[in-house]
């Protein structure tokens, strides 16, 4: 190639003259080809969801019928640039964290939290964040400009009549989550409230990093001009969430796919006891 760049030579001439192929000369490795198709799908991805690492982008990959594996799929993303610049965390002193135990089925504990952001004219927008402990579903995500205690009512109340009542729901102290309509509700359907110890999120450790997430691939990527555009996007986020994208504690399966294979699970198990 040098000597066709440097010369006059024809192509076909200096072939000859180094005793090569044509053939050979423009053979590109089949390899080759496909690792720019895959990075260039890669490269894709990472534009669509800017804030996934390799593992998550493979998890997607496999699910188009790609069959690579890890190390080649790690090996293309840190070539193409795509590492994720992790944001910078506040530093704070460090505290002990406490096991949660987790779930045996869905619907059992529930956990719900609150989460501020701002439009971009500068008023706050609160969103009630309400996650399955066990599928790691987001049950949902409710955007306003004050919530009440009354409001969480008719949020859970809603919920119910799609899913079903847990049979706990884990909160932080907040005035909303301590109100009197709230407790008489949880009564009234024997729902346990289960009350962290103030100032201990990581009692609460699910909910907080579903909360993360959300914060930074939906609210930190996002300048909402309006609350009803700030509602669509967390709607869009929330159902590609719970639909299309891997968790890496259910072994890469989505939250629906997991709730879905537990759903039949549970099919099969009722079958099996009343055959028996």
């Amino acid at each position: 190639m040098a000597m066709l760049e440097q010369t006059n030579v024809s192509e076909r001439r200096a072939c000859l003259l180094v005793d090569i192929s044509r053939t050979v000369l423009h053979y590109m490795p089949k390899v080759r080809l496909e690792n720019e198709q895959l990075q260039g799908r890669m490269v894709e991805l990472a534009s669509e969801r800017r804030r996934f690492g390799y593992r998550r982008i493979h998890a997607l990959l496999r699910r188009e019928g790609v069959e690579a594996n890890h190390k080649r799929i790690f090996r293309l993303y840190q070539a193409a640039g795509l590492a994720v610049k992790r944001r910078r965390r506040r530093g704070g002193v460090a505290v002990e964290r406490e096991q949660l135990a987790l779930p045996s089925q869905p619907n059992e504990v529930w956990s719900m939290d609150f989460i501020c952001d701002a439009l971009a004219n500068g008023r706050r927008i609160k969103v009630l964040t309400i996650v399955d402990d066990f599928t790691k579903e987001s049950i949902d995500l409710v955007a306003e400009h004050g919530i009440s205690g009354q409001h969480v009512v008719r949020v859970l109340e809603q919920a119910s009549q799609f899913r079903g009542l847990p049979l706990a729901i884990r909160t932080d102290q907040g005035p909303e989550f301590t109100s009197k309509a709230l407790d008489q509700w949880a009564y009234k359907h024997g729902v346990q409230l289960k009350l962290i110890e103030a100032g201990k999120p990581t009692q609460n450790a699910y909910i907080e990093s579903f909360n993360g997430r959300f914060r930074d691939e939906c609210l930190n990527d996002h300048w909402f001009t309006s609350l009803a555009e700030a509602r669509i996007r967390i709607s869009a986020w929330r159902r590609d969430y719970n639909e299309h994208r891997p968790h890496s504690a259910l072994n890469y399966l989505t939250p629906a796919e997991f709730a879905a294979n537990c759903r039949r699970q549970e099919e099969i198990n009722g079958c099996e006891r009343n055959g028996s």
